[in-house]
């Protein structure tokens, strides 16, 4: 039997984690496993813990959300995945959450099943941003970004012209599926790139991929 997911929910709202904790718990294949009431806590109760989700609030006291993520996803061999907690669909620190390390990001007045199923996605490695917000908000944010960053840039040079193809895809939002049926490809062909991308290139998962291509240069928001 699979062992459950485990998860821990930071958030200095007592009704925010325990809620969460509530709906989490009644999930057969998730258990939470602790709570933090800031960034300080949270990254204590990671190293006590060693759960394989965060469910990070991004204005916390002491130590907000961002900086949490950054230190959580940076240290050695550290294989926790961040899932970012908002307010706003399009908050201005959502987008520095996902280039702290976040894997995704979901609103905190997403139904038991949303919450259920973004924990589900981001500790299977993929990449989540809450649906119809994920290339809106990647695109929006990278505006802001300015010219591409020449070692980001340099690196992109290691991938072959598919696996550029295939990163172009991902920061436009597509699932391995997706990218499949567009490139005629085996949808584990398609697995067998992003896991050459990723490697390649340094990076934790699919949206640290989104998030890269934007930065490098490799995908540039429309109109510029």
């Amino acid at each position: 039997m699979t062992p459950p997911i485990r998860a821990v929910i930071a958030d200095d709202q007592m009704m925010v984690r325990q809620g969460f904790t509530v709906l989490l718990n009644a999930e057969p294949d998730i258990e939470v496993v602790g709570q933090a009431v800031n960034g300080l806590d949270a990254i204590d109760k990671v190293a006590e813990l060693a759960p394989d989700v965060v469910l990070m609030d991004i204005r916390m006291p002491e130590l907000g959300g961002i900086e949490a993520t950054r230190r959580i996803t940076s240290a050695e061999g550290s294989t926790v995945k961040v899932l970012v907690l908002t307010t706003f669909d399009l908050d201005e620190y959502v987008y520095e959450a996902l280039r702290a390390g976040a894997s995704g990001f979901l609103l905190k007045d997403a139904s038991a099943d949303e919450l259920a199923h973004a924990v589900r996605v981001v500790a299977a490695g993929d990449a989540l941003l809450s649906p119809n917000i994920t290339k809106r908000l990647i695109v929006e944010f990278s505006r802001t970004a300015g010219a591409p960053r020449a070692p980001l840039m340099e690196r992109v040079g290691d991938l072959t012209e598919r696996e550029t193809e295939v990163l172009t895809l991902i920061a436009g939002g597509l699932s391995n599926a997706e990218i499949a049926r567009q490139l005629i490809v085996a949808e584990q062909t398609v697995k067998t790139h992003v896991g050459r991308i990723l490697v390649k290139l340094g990076l934790r998962d699919r949206t640290q991929a989104a998030v890269y291509a934007y930065e490098s240069g490799v995908v540039r928001p429309a109109g510029l």
